[in-house]
């Protein structure tokens, strides 16, 4: 079974998520820190076994209760998961270097291998409610059935296909070809899964070696080959809304949105702003409105002084509308229209400048005016 003489770092519930990193993950095992660990290690799992064998396991795990048999059920758990089913599938996956230990497993393998040793203590802490003369055989013996069960549950919960199983139209409308009914089980498969793919949507460069192995044309296996196809596949599963909307859109919007690996850059190479919550030309708005405030207040103070109304208006429209205006400062060049554009030019036309003399001494003129 794999089981080591040293002591086994407890899983605290909660906290079982925390990665591979070292000391090789929460599951290792280390050298012993002390008489009185080995100690509290052993009264867990001698009194996890006592009350197996007592057949009142199921029982005493029910309520406040459970959170003493948590840690002991995992510290049982794993090595007998890991041991007898995590290396067989690691294995069948060609994942060598994932089949040699816990503390060699990848992020995605790991994953998995920590939803199968919650749902076996689960399963352990829920059904143990006869006596079990021999726990690790027990619990050896309800591997699959625990995982499987906890798979299908979880899949549920998404709204997933529990038994992802293709059906018969999408098969015909995929010509019944063999890798792409092949890749559309793997969608529907993946749909509802916790895992992501990074900063991708689908686990493309996986399926590209899935690919390449199941038709023999490597050369033509690439992430971007698999990704047009996914595309087809996905066009083709749209025939039925219904049926697309309740078993591949909903589960996959549950999942955790992609994470670009870097900054996403812009068509210059800079990067990209990030979008604002509001409206985008709020910002617009508000610097028009604040620059019309200030142009008002020099024309009233201007006029107020005797100029002309036709030298003040001019002036103060050339040197307010004339500057830098910051409100387009974070779009790309011509990547939006200029607000200011053309209005110092209108300036020129006699007919445009009467009109925004006249506003201009209306609204200064204007008793209401804050």
């Amino acid at each position: 079974m794999g089981f080591s003489n040293s002591s086994t770092a407890q899983l605290q519930p909660g906290k079982h998520r925390s990665g591979n990193a070292a000391p090789h993950g929460m599951y290792a095992s280390r050298p012993a820190v002390g008489e009185a660990r080995v100690r509290l290690v052993a009264t867990g799992a001698g009194r996890l076994r006592e009350l197996a064998a007592r057949g009142e396991l199921a029982a005493r795990a029910q309520g406040a209760g459970r959170a003493g048999l948590t840690g002991p059920a995992y510290d049982l758990a794993w090595p007998i998961v890991f041991s007898r089913l995590t290396r067989r599938f690691e294995l069948q996956r060609g994942h060598a270097a994932c089949a040699a230990g816990v503390a060699h497993l990848t992020d995605e393998c790991l994953d998995r291998f920590h939803d199968d040793v919650e749902a076996v203590v689960e399963d352990l802490l829920t059904h143990a409610d006869r006596p079990i003369a021999n726990l690790d055989a027990w619990v050896a013996s309800r591997l699959n059935a625990a995982t499987v069960d906890a798979y299908r549950k979880q899949r549920g919960r998404r709204g997933a296909l529990q038994r992802p199983r293709l059906p018969g139209w999408l098969a015909a409308a995929l010509g019944h070809d063999g890798w792409l009914t092949t890749l559309a089980t793997n969608m529907l498969v993946w749909v509802g899964t916790t895992g992501t793919a990074g900063h991708e949507v689908w686990p493309l460069e996986s399926w590209a070696q899935e690919r390449g192995r199941r038709t023999g044309d490597w050369v033509a296996s690439d992430p971007a080959a698999v990704a047009r196809e996914v595309e087809h596949v996905l066009a083709v599963m749209r025939r039925k809304p219904t049926w697309y909307e309740s078993y591949v859109e909903r589960p996959l919007g549950a999942k955790q949105a992609p994470v670009a690996a870097a900054p996403a850059l812009d068509a210059y190479g800079e990067p990209a702003a990030p979008l604002p919550l509001g409206d985008p030309d709020a910002h617009v708005e508000s610097e028009l409105q604040r620059l019309a405030a200030d142009a008002v207040r020099a024309i009233d103070q201007r006029l107020g002084g005797g100029e002309p109304p036709e030298q003040a208006v001019a002036e103060v429209i050339r040197t307010v509308f004339g500057g830098v205006f910051t409100g387009t400062l974070d779009r790309a060049p011509h990547g939006t229209a200029d607000p200011l554009g053309g209005v110092t030019g209108a300036l020129a036309d006699r007919t445009t400048l009467d009109r925004i003399i006249a506003t201009a001494v209306d609204i200064v003129s204007d008793p209401g005016r804050p």
